[in-house]
Parts: structure tokens; C-alpha cells; sequence
């Protein structure tokens, strides 16, 4: 009788623990939509190149001393028979300098998204064959690169703006 009780009050407890979950699980659903996780992850990836990009430059399209010194002399590609000084130190440089301003730009405005994260992905290679120490904050930039690529900037973008506008059916 007693085990009766218990398995009638547990029973009855069910509905309510599954109600109180399927809540939780639409309100979990709610803030982390699709959209704004792809916002987010735009501005997380842009964030961290643009703090960099902008230690470069001294003026408008001026590389400031520091930006070339670092390449000329403390910048090291660590390949295989390596370490290896970068080729035209001030071209890459400036490559660099002007990719880390223009591709988080273009990730927060959501405009050519999957191409700029392409962008990022290629630069985060090139970063980790100079400091490869920095793997585990360089395989975040990574995957945040490759997630924007497959899902796309989301509706909070540009793109999704042009899309639509050019969408035969309005």
C-alpha cells in the first residue's frame, strides 16, 4: 500500500517535472536562437582580430614601427626544418594589418560573411604557425570561423538584408 502511494505520488510528479523542463528547454531555446548565436559569434570572432589590426597602424594606411619591426624580426613561420622569417615582412605586415581591420568589419555588418570568417580562418592558420603555443585560443577562433562559414551570418546581417531585397519572392 505504501509502495502504491509512492508510485501514484511519483507518477503524478512526472507531468509536472516534464512541464517544468519542456519550459526550461523553450526558454533555453528563446535566448540562444539561431540569429543571435550567429550574431555573437561574429562579434566574438571579430573582436580579437580587430584589437590587433588596429595596434597596427600609426595613420591611414601607415603601419606604425612596431607592426614591421614584429614581422622583420620577432615573427617566426614554424614549419617543418623551420623556424623560417616571413618574406617581405613589411608587405605582410601591412597584408595582415589591413585584413584584421576589413574582415571584422565586414562580420559585424554581416556583409560578405562567409568569405570575411574565411578570411579570419586562413589569418588564425597563419597566426598559429607563428605562435604555436597558442593553439587553444587560436582552435576557438577556428571554430567560430568554420561555424559562421556552414550557418551564415544569420538575419541580423546585411546579407540576409541584400538576400531578401534580391529574393525574387517578396
Amino acid at each position: 500500500m505504501i509502495a502504491d502511494q509512492r508510485m501514484s505520488s511519483d507518477s503524478s510528479s512526472l507531468p509536472a517535472l516534464g512541464l517544468l523542463i519542456d519550459k526550461a528547454n523553450h526558454l533555453v531555446q528563446t535566448i540562444a536562437s539561431p540569429s543571435i548565436v550567429q550574431l555573437v559569434l561574429r562579434f566574438a570572432l571579430a573582436v580579437p582580430f580587430w584589437r590587433s589590426g588596429i595596434l597596427k597602424w600609426g595613420g591611414f594606411l601607415k603601419l606604425n614601427d612596431t607592426a614591421v619591426t614584429l614581422f622583420t624580426d620577432e615573427f617566426m613561420l614554424h614549419l617543418p626544418g623551420g623556424p623560417y622569417h616571413y618574406p617581405a615582412p613589411t608587405v605582410m605586415a601591412f597584408l595582415s594589418g589591413c585584413g584584421e581591420i576589413m574582415f571584422p568589419i565586414l562580420l559585424i555588418l554581416g556583409l560578405g560573411t562567409r568569405f570575411a570568417a574565411l578570411g579570419l580562418l586562413f589569418m588564425t592558420v597563419i597566426v598559429e604557425l607563428t605562435v604555436p603555443d597558442g593553439w587553444p585560443v587560436h582552435i576557438t577562433w577556428a571554430a567560430m570561423a568554420l561555424g559562421i562559414m556552414a550557418y551564415g551570418p544569420g538575419r541580423v546581417s546585411l546579407d540576409h538584408v541584400i538576400g531578401r531585397a534580391l529574393s525574387p519572392e517578396r
